[in-house]
């Protein structure tokens, strides 16, 4: 691909971006120049400087949220994720806007008007918007085809093996190479593809390749290894005659704990409140289906390797377990009931769990919480997933969101050490927005084939074996 062909692109998406803006600031405007008309007591509101700078400051406030929220990367993320994005984006914006327009008016007492026109705004902002981002993806996706990649691996049984193809919209792999062929061969069958693509190599010959490529000028796409999660949110250090990198690898903050814990509690405290009614009919729909008992409890690990007793509503029969080994869930598993399959699709199943987060066992997100024996097994083959347990497990995370229910466990590692090492309230609000994206995706939720689940039943060790054999340089 040329480099026009790139710059096209990135045009595309700074257009897309500018015109979300002015549409969202028009909106916001409209809002606010009937908001001054009747409440302007002194006249001063009116004036053009004054609503210019009222406009301008929502246009570069949505600028901002939006670009560290992902709300414009028009033709890169999915749809779904875009609209999410933008949406958590708008709403972000217009409460940050209540106290800036009660700043600029100088009346804290207008913050209740301002309280219900925003969120007003915010929805129909919210509905005009993803309705309009959608037609610009399609658009986007007629302009500009898939990338044409060269995938470069060198164990063929590797699960992720042509996983890219799930965004045929933006990559295609073109032709797959075994590295094992030699690197100059590589290197010369690199100049008609727009793209290369690293895929579980040895850390040596993917630092060899990259230079290459960046010579060539070739974008790289490769499946980072567990020390490219750690070094990526590294600190850049000016201090002498050549450049030097921090890791602080020192977990979150103090500040960012007690701000943390302080939202576990307010959003575990109105969830409860709001899912209540929900969470009664739940229970009676349990007892009724049976008789047994309402709520599942299993040891669960936590921060620091701290064990609890995590809280589920019960959807298998009783003693699904009674040998006490762990038996993961099929796609259709005879020990599900009827309320349970109704309630593991809707994740229902996991309300009880805010009960938890009140507690401060959990927090809202975080890596989802591991079985004992589970993290024992893991731990034993892939010693770095201990590295998880630097925060408290959480309702939902990354894995939820970008994962699967059946995804290995050295990838779900991968996906947590990037929510720890790049950790901030907004990412956590944008996790927490985007969960509601798996409630209507069946890969999210489904469960273990038969097969997958007999195997992990029978041989536990057997697998974690193969995704470490699969993983030797992860640790360079």
């Amino acid at each position: 691909m040329g480099k026009t062909k790139i710059q096209n692109r990135y045009i595309y998406r700074w257009l897309c971006m500018v015109l979300l803006s002015i549409i969202a600031t028009g909106m916001f405007f409209f809002v606010w120049i009937r908001f001054v008309r009747f409440n302007n007591q002194t006249g001063s509101l009116m004036g053009l400087g004054n609503l210019l700078m009222a406009a301008g400051i929502y246009f570069v406030l949505y600028h901002i949220i939006g670009k560290a929220l992902k709300a414009f990367r028009i033709g890169v993320d999915r749809k779904a994720n875009l609209l999410a994005s933008q949406v958590l984006t708008l709403f972000s914006v217009n409460f940050v806007e209540i106290l800036i327009s009660c700043a600029i008016t100088g009346q804290f007492r207008f913050f209740p008007d301002f309280l219900w026109r925003y969120a007003l705004l915010s929805l129909v902002q919210s509905v005009v918007l993803c309705l309009l981002i959608l037609p610009l993806v399609d658009l986007y996706r007629y302009l500009f085809k898939a990338h044409q990649i060269l995938e470069i691996y060198q164990d063929a049984d590797y699960e992720k093996l042509h996983f890219m193809n799930g965004r045929p919209d933006k990559f295609h792999i073109a032709d797959v190479v075994n590295v094992n062929i030699g690197l100059q061969k590589i290197y010369d069958m690199m100049e008609p593809y727009d793209a290369v693509f690293i895929n579980d190599i040895p850390s040596e010959l993917k630092n060899d390749i990259l230079k290459e490529c960046f010579n060539q000028g070739k974008r790289v796409y490769f499946t980072p290894k567990i020390s490219d999660i750690i070094g990526k949110n590294s600190e850049e250090i000016n201090l002498f005659d050549t450049p030097l990198y921090l890791c602080r690898n020192s977990g979150l903050s103090a500040s960012q704990l007690f701000v943390k814990r302080t939202c576990d509690i307010i959003f575990s405290l109105i969830g409860i409140i709001l899912t209540s009614p929900i969470l009664l009919i739940t229970a009676l729909a349990i007892k009724l289906e049976d008789g047994g008992p309402v709520f599942f409890r299993q040891d669960r690990t936590t921060i620091g390797g701290r064990e609890f007793s995590i809280l589920k509503f019960r959807s298998m029969i009783v003693d699904a377990e009674k040998d006490g080994r762990p038996h993961p869930a099929g796609e259709k598993d005879p020990r599900i009931t009827k309320v349970g399959s109704f309630i593991r699709a809707t994740r229902i199943d996991e309300l009880p769990q805010l009960i938890n987060i009140l507690k401060g066992d959990m927090s809202i997100v975080g890596p989802r919480p591991e079985r004992v024996e589970h993290v024992r097994k893991y731990t034993e083959d892939i010693p770095e997933f201990v590295y998880r347990l630097k925060v408290k497990g959480g309702l939902t995370g990354p894995a939820q969101v970008f994962g699967k229910y059946n995804t290995s466990p050295l990838n779900k590692l991968k996906m947590d050490l990037f929510y720890i090492t790049n950790y901030s309230i907004l990412l956590d609000l944008q996790i927490l927005f985007e969960t509601v994206k798996i409630l209507v995706q069946k890969e999210s939720t489904e469960g273990f084939t038969d097969e997958k689940a007999a195997e992990m039943h029978n041989a536990d060790n057997r697998i974690i074996e193969i995704s470490n054999n699969r993983n030797t340089g992860d640790r360079k």
